[in-house]
């Protein structure tokens, strides 16, 4: 499955991207909401883990913009300081999962258990 990250901490994001490909998932990385929509443009990823908090544009908005042109992608959203607000706004806009950091990293595989890859 190729999977899109969004998440604007390296560190994090390597994390991610590692646990994702140890299990033989493709992974693409997004520092920046802005970065993420280009890649999701460009690449028409299977599925997307989505930080809340990302510098240029809040994960909310990344996951509108994404929900306009593309209902049907499933989307996880990572928070480790995102407000029920948020979240409660990702879940109306058809959120997947919502995964807390740090334990995150321990849910990624099951988070896309009954995801099938896109066509």
């Amino acid at each position: 499955m190729r999977i899109l990250v969004i998440e604007d901490e390296p560190a994090v994001a390597g994390v991610i991207a590692d646990g994702l490909a140890e299990v033989g998932h493709q992974v693409l990385l997004a520092l920046s909401g802005h970065e993420g929509l280009e890649m999701f443009e460009r690449a028409r990823p299977d599925a997307v883990f989505l930080d809340l908090v990302l510098p240029d544009l809040d994960g909310v908005e990344v996951l509108r913009r994404i929900r306009r042109s593309h209902a049907d992608v499933p989307v996880v959203v990572l928070t480790g300081w995102g407000s029920e607000e948020a979240i409660e706004a990702t879940r109306a806009l058809g959120v997947t999962d919502v995964l807390r950091k740090p334990q995150a990293v321990k849910h990624l595989a099951q988070a896309l258990t009954g995801i099938p890859p896109r066509r």
